[in-house]
């Protein structure tokens, strides 16, 4: 007896999907590069069914990954050929809010910014906020530990998880954490908000909200040099001033974001800086006197204040469009995610646009000022011979240079499969052969999103040939 069989017993067959042309959806992630074809695709509707899938992989010994809005820029999401995917989108209920204990009870599949829409009535909201938020996952956000804009002051989604409600690889439903911000014994909630789905699924998930601040006040600085606005970043954190969010695009991502969504940013400018301070009024107004100086010390040749809130809607909405409007400028691109020191920005930005030249092929910068988060988005097109292998290169000298710098290979958009092979670059064995032996200790047949994160392992997915499968099947067409 199979495990299609077996799933067959209890998922509707509207909702067990195993023909070809239903799987095609689910061989990618936002890393389009790689796909694979899993045997068949779970979509869940409730949190018994999760489990009981995740059981029969167990007992089948059949690997198996979680998925949500796919949004994964990793292949974090990406399937085991021949394995199970179970989809969680339809797990999108807000179970419980509590304004009074500012705290919000949801499933894995909730979009992130409905959290925020639900809580606002009550004047809070939820703080991390992904470039994805109108469509990534709260699942999905655990799993990578996803950051946002607004890290800088408030952090990852790490520090806004209080409990999860979990199933383990081998079945076992547990509880992490709770719904205080005290805890007793091992942070073994820390352990698992990032881990990559290397230990189970989430099936409700306990997030602290915030009040929303009294005041914002955003700033947008046009430059005509990239390294003039990384300047004006290390002169704001030498202030002592701690903006919510410290976000740079330089002219390649300023140029998408205008076709895209028509942001209407300074013309001619290399780079814009935006800064925004928020809490409140009292302390943001004297804080945003101090930034006014700061700003009119760095050579901005334009600086434009939001007068109200569809004013700032409309600088962060060309902000959070970058990723896919450059897709406007090239048919493919990888976007990388190293993080280097603040005190390392310039030189970092300055090595990227040499390796960039060296290569010949474009860049776009768009990144998180504030905590050196980059995010090159590497602009090809698969259909050249070989462009996919010198964009790839190009990457991995890049994350090459982060860590030279001292600096990490990702800061939220996790290892996945794409930085496998750089984990030894960074880490020692030691250190590895810790993380093999927490992943061993949770999952002994290692069937929770087989192949990720580590470098040697079952490989989870093929390599892209310059046609994304949906094109192969005649169901997109880039011409």
């Amino acid at each position: 007896m199979t495990i299609l069989t077996d799933l067959a017993r209890f998922i509707p067959s509207d909702r067990l999907l195993m023909q070809p042309g239903q799987l095609v959806p689910y061989e990618s992630d936002g890393l389009t590069v790689y796909h694979a074809r899993p045997a068949a695709v779970v979509i869940a509707e409730t949190q018994d069914e999760v489990i009981q899938t995740v059981r029969l992989c167990h007992q089948h010994q059949v690997p198996f990954v979680a998925r949500g809005s796919g949004t994964s820029l990793s292949g974090g999401a990406l399937p085991m050929q021949d394995g199970i995917v179970i989809a969680l989108n339809r797990l999108n209920r807000i179970l419980r809010l509590d304004p009074e204990q500012r705290l919000a009870v949801v499933e894995p599949g909730v979009i992130n910014l409905n959290v925020s829409k639900a809580a606002a009535p009550y004047g809070l909201y939820y703080a991390p906020d992904p470039s994805s938020q109108q469509i990534c996952t709260i699942g999905g956000n655990i799993a990578f530990n996803s950051g946002g804009a607004h890290c800088l002051k408030y952090g990852m989604t790490s520090n806004h998880v209080l409990g999860v409600k979990a199933v383990l690889a081998d079945g076992e439903v547990v509880q992490l954490g709770g719904d205080s911000l005290e805890s007793t014994g091992p942070d073994l909630l820390g352990l698992f908000v990032g881990s990559e789905g290397l230990f189970g699924v989430g099936l409700e998930i306990t997030l602290r909200l915030l009040p929303r601040p009294e005041r914002y006040e955003t700033v947008l600085a046009a430059y005509h040099s990239l390294e003039a606005a990384g300047e004006a970043v290390a002169r704001v954190v030498a202030s002592g001033l701690l903006p919510g969010a410290m976000e740079i695009m330089d002219r390649l991502a300023i140029q998408a974001a205008e076709a895209a969504v028509h942001a209407n940013y300074p013309a001619g400018a290399e780079a814009l800086l935006i800064v925004e301070l928020d809490g409140e009024s009292q302390s943001v107004e004297a804080e945003f006197a101090r930034l006014k100086e700061l700003i009119a010390a760095t050579g901005a040749f334009e600086v434009v204040v939001a007068k109200d809130a569809d004013d700032r809607a409309r600088i962060w909405k060309g902000r959070k469009s970058a990723f896919s409007a450059v897709g406007r400028l090239s048919p493919d691109f990888i976007v990388q995610d190293g993080v280097v020191p603040r005190s390392r920005l310039g030189a970092a930005l300055a090595e990227i646009t040499r390796l960039g030249q060296q290569y010949n092929i474009r860049v776009a910068n768009v990144f998180h000022a504030g905590d050196g988060n980059l995010h090159p988005l590497i602009l090809f097109d698969g259909r050249e011979p070989g462009a996919l292998e010198r964009a790839e290169q190009l990457a991995g000298e890049i994350l090459d240079l982060c860590i030279r710098l001292g600096g990490s290979i990702t800061g939220e958009h996790g290892v996945g499969m794409e930085k496998r092979d750089f984990m030894p670059r960074m880490f020692a064995e030691a250190d590895l052969e810790v993380m093999r032996r927490l992943r061993l200790a949770m999952d002994p047949l290692e069937q929770a999103n087989r192949g990720k994160m580590f470098p040697s392992g079952e490989a989870p997915a093929l390599h892209f040939t310059g046609l994304h499968p949906l094109e192969k099947a005649g169901l997109i067409s880039r011409e």
